[in-house]
């Protein structure tokens, strides 16, 4: 497992769970460098000013954003941090939601959250709340200063964080010659035949029957290379990474609060029975919580 690249709490309501974020996926494609043929030096790219073919101090480099007709609105360094988003250490729960409601094309990265500063008691209870209701959470997240829209999913023994991409960054499909939905240009015989083809294929899903094999046909031809000696010496790049980290507190008694200032909000207008019931049974888990603490 790689080190943690975040470090903070979930908020849920008044509680915090304290837990420390890792990625679940790991990149396993050929990463191609470039090499100068004649010397075996790594190649690299150039700040260069596009008109005259110089190159430029990066003191000298500002950052635009074009606009129409144009024209650039150049900022400083100074007033992307203002309007940028501050490094948090909070993924705050919004919402819930069932996990069907969320579309594929808006998943994006998932990782991995690890309760710590003993926070495994509420983050059990988190889990299993969320299990029994059958939902998933909606959250913001800030990391590496940019925010991320994410979804909160128990998995196994787990609470995973997998990003989601905003409404706004999926283009519509619109504007794309598609047929009309339904089956009235369609003849019987030929759907009844597309679904017995579709039942003969169908199948439990099985990630580990699936692999990259060109990456695979890549590694063997690289193994073959090196086996015989075909190698070339390449001076290493450094690369370095930076960690955040934060302190937080075990809130787990403050879920009765929570749950108090949620009704407040409502007005003291009634509930769905569903909801009430929840919230009923979530008071009991978090009494019985505060007497076993």
């Amino acid at each position: 497992m790689p080190h943690a690249i975040w470090k903070g709490a979930i908020s849920f309501g008044l509680v915090h769970v304290p837990v420390a974020l890792y990625p679940a996926s790991s990149e396993i494609g050929i990463d191609f460098d470039w090499l100068d043929k004649r010397s075996m030096d790594p190649v690299g790219y150039k700040r260069v000013n596009k008109k005259t073919g110089k190159e430029i101090d990066k003191d000298n480099i500002v950052k635009g954003v074009q606009v129409e007709g144009g024209d650039y609105v150049v900022l400083s360094d100074e007033e992307v941090r203002a309007a940028y988003p501050k490094t948090t250490q909070t993924i705050e729960i919004e919402a819930f939601v069932q996990a069907a409601e969320i579309p594929f094309t808006q998943l994006e990265k998932p990782y991995y959250l690890e309760p710590i500063a003993k926070g495994e008691k509420v983050y059990a209870l988190l889990r299993e709340a969320m299990r029994e209701a059958g939902v998933i959470g909606i959250a913001r997240v800030v990391i590496h200063t940019k925010e991320y829209l994410a979804a909160l999913i128990p998995t196994g023994p787990a609470l995973m964080l997998n990003t989601l991409r905003w409404a706004e960054e999926i283009r519509p499909s619109t504007d794309l010659k598609l047929p009309p939905e339904g089956r009235k240009s369609l003849k019987d015989n030929e759907l009844k035949m597309a679904r017995q083809l579709i039942g003969e294929m169908t199948q439990p899903w099985k990630p580990e029957a699936y692999a990259d094999k060109f990456t695979h046909a890549i590694q063997a031809l690289v193994a073959k290379r090196v086996e015989a000696g075909a190698t070339e010496k390449v001076e290493p790049m450094e690369e370095t990474t930076d960690e955040a980290a934060g302190n937080v507190v075990d809130l787990t008694a403050l879920l009765q609060q929570s749950l108090g200032r949620r009704q407040r909000a409502d007005g003291g207008a009634g509930p769905r029975k569903a909801a009430a019931t929840t919230r009923k049974s979530t008071g009991k888990h978090s009494a019985a919580a505060r007497k076993r603490a």
